[in-house]
């Protein structure tokens, strides 16, 4: 075998842990961008030392083993992603003001082309699918990193806990007490889970064509009829956020009202729906990039409508086109 096919080989079988990698990184770390970078450090690492993989382990539980210290490594700064509402109150919409934050505060949306990798079992690509919504990767960022592998490890991804104790070179019991501690964080911390059936089915597909005639029309009686009373509306990089109905309208129909006559594009974002937001263009025909929205929705309505307005990091990763031709006449 010619050393190009061997590197041709181990180039594949690097990547063939990719998806399932960024989305470990991902849900410890918060950040699209950094759970990308940590997983090119963790390949290249492992690129470079492939002569020391003694093969005790499998590959992936090496790879796993890379990883956890690159993202524990970059832990150690210190930073901690959030969503708006973990940082404040809700605003009241006669208080309303756009106050931005640095970009490394906010947990970041994710495709889920790039972190979900595709399995076979529909129980297991649904714990996929919770493990990287929003609500738990926020409240994952309140566990200190070794509880939050830890219970990554064992709990989404269903390592054995001795299997987690040699990744971590500890003990099983010192696993056993540590994700014991983090379910504990997690019970007081993760609000209820939104449903994330894969496919959606009939109610929830019907439920977000009405939410796209709505806000596509602007129409804010049929958007009112769509949002649970307790519904909440952030828009990363400011913090505010606003909750309930009547203040998300008032709102949009206020602050957000030069987004009416907007169009909605579906993607995947987080194991939930989510929309591209194109604007109508100020300077000219057709339609801009605004936001990505990520959408809860629980039990039969929509309870979030978190819109991520940094387009021109957001659109590239979803591969979305940067500008919408405007409608036929």
């Amino acid at each position: 075998m010619s050393d190009l096919t061997v590197t041709a080989d181990i180039d594949s079988r690097l990547e063939g842990h990719r998806v399932e990698l960024t989305g470990y990184c991902y849900r410890m770390l918060g950040s699209a961008f950094e759970a990308e970078d940590a997983v090119q450090d963790t390949l290249v690492r492992a690129w470079r030392n492939i002569d020391k993989f003694e093969g005790r382990s499998s590959l992936r539980s090496w790879l796993y083993r890379i990883a956890t210290n690159v993202c524990l490594d970059m832990l150690n700064a210190g930073n901690k992603r959030a969503r708006p509402m973990d940082l404040t109150g809700p605003t009241p919409l006669a208080q309303a003001a756009l106050n931005p934050r640095p970009e490394n505060t906010w947990l970041e949306p994710m495709p889920d082309g790039r972190i979900l990798p595709s399995v076979a079992d529909p129980a297991e690509a649904a714990v996929a699918r919770e493990s990287v919504r929003l609500a738990f990767v926020a409240a994952l960022q309140h566990l200190p990193p070794r509880q939050r592998a830890v219970l990554i490890l064992r709990e989404v991804l269903a390592w054995k806990a001795s299997e987690v104790a040699e990744l971590l070179d500890t003990s099983v019991a010192s696993v056993n007490s540590a994700l014991q501690r983090a379910r504990a964080t997690l019970t007081e911390t993760e609000g209820r889970a939104p449903d994330t059936a894969d496919p959606l089915d009939e109610e929830q597909r019907k439920l977000l064509e009405r939410y796209v005639a709505a806000f596509e029309g602007y129409d804010m009686a049929a958007l009112t009829a769509l949002l649970h009373e307790d519904a909440v509306m952030t828009m990363p990089p400011f913090d505010l956020w606003l909750q309930g109905h009547d203040d998300i309208t008032g709102f949009m129909l206020s602050m957000g009202a030069s987004c009416a006559g907007s169009r909605l594009v579906a993607t995947e974002a987080n194991g939930t729906p989510a929309f591209a937001h194109y604007k109508p263009n100020p300077d000219g025909p057709g339609f801009v990039p605004w936001a990505v929205q990520v959408i809860d929705i629980e039990d039969g309505a929509i309870t979030g409508m978190h819109c991520f307005l940094d387009t021109p990091r957001w659109f590239p990763l979803f591969g979305l086109p940067d500008h919408l031709d405007a409608d036929p006449v």
